[in-house]
């Protein structure tokens, strides 16, 4: 889906097109926004604001997406827009915009505010699979890849078992927000054949590894993304791993010698 096998992670009002920029020489794709699309997840975004979160609020979210891809358009990742919806067809269209402009289009069943849960995105989308799939059904049918961005930890939530739905709907990968409990990452990988990109805590060699031994395809980095020092570590890391790093699928650890060699500074 993308190489080197690094990502920046979307963060809610900061992602935009000069972010992912910034980190091109560090990362192979980079995930923009989220936006919220339709007018239930915008006014979700507006009370979020209220209370002081950073959201992106264009008076036009699809010709806002198209603007900033079309700003990547010379930079050398793969562009992905993280975007949220309590409906349908707004997703299909923000897919079509990706879909031109060979950008992933990654469906938000992860953001777990309360706000944006009750207006049926995020969390609340996960928990209902057959929506869920619906949406990757729809934006899949328009040419785009398409990533479902999650998080373990869940309760009711059988995240292996929604892996299997959402790649039987056409999904391309997802974006595995591990929480505490890194072990699912293995757990998502054996379940169905989806680009896994795994998250939550990604900052050093020792984090890279055990993501990957656990069955990742690459990993990707949240709140530091535009710390350049932290991205090389990363970048490092995921580059040795795949130039000849050993897995011991499933065990979180690896069995190579290099498994145990100190953590290089920037």
């Amino acid at each position: 889906m993308f190489g080197p096998r690094v990502a920046i992670a979307s963060l809610s009002g900061r992602s935009d097109a000069a972010w992912a920029e910034a980190a091109a020489d560090h990362v192979g794709a980079a995930f923009l926004g989220g936006i919220a699309l339709d007018e239930r997840s915008r006014r979700a975004a507006r009370d979020l604001v209220a209370r002081d979160r950073e959201e992106f609020l264009p008076e036009d979210p699809l010709a806002f997406i198209d603007a900033e891809l079309a700003a990547l358009e010379a930079v050398p990742i793969r562009p992905a827009f993280n975007v949220r919806s309590a409906t349908v067809e707004p997703v299909r269209e923000a897919a079509e915009i990706c879909a031109e402009r060979g950008a992933v289009l990654e469906i938000n069943a992860h953001c777990r505010q309360d706000e944006l849960c009750a207006a049926g995105c995020g969390e609340a989308l996960l928990a209902d699979a057959d929506r869920l799939c619906e949406y990757v059904a729809a934006a899949s049918g328009t040419g785009a890849s398409v990533s479902v961005k999650v998080r373990a930890e869940v309760d009711g939530v059988d995240l292996p078992a929604t892996a299997r739905r959402i790649d039987a709907a056409g999904a391309d990968a997802i974006h595995v927000d591990a929480m505490d409990s890194e072990p699912m990452i293995g757990d998502v990988a054996d379940a169905a054949d989806l680009f896994v990109i795994a998250n939550n805590e990604v900052r050093d060699r020792a984090s890279v590894r055990e993501y990957l031994n656990y069955g990742a395809d690459a990993v990707s980095v949240g709140r530091p993304s535009d710390d350049p020092r932290v991205l090389r570590r990363v970048r490092r890391a995921v580059d040795e791993w795949f130039e000849g790093g050993e897995r011991d699928h499933g065990s979180g650890t690896t069995t190579t010698e290099s498994a145990s060699t100190p953590e290089p500074q920037s």
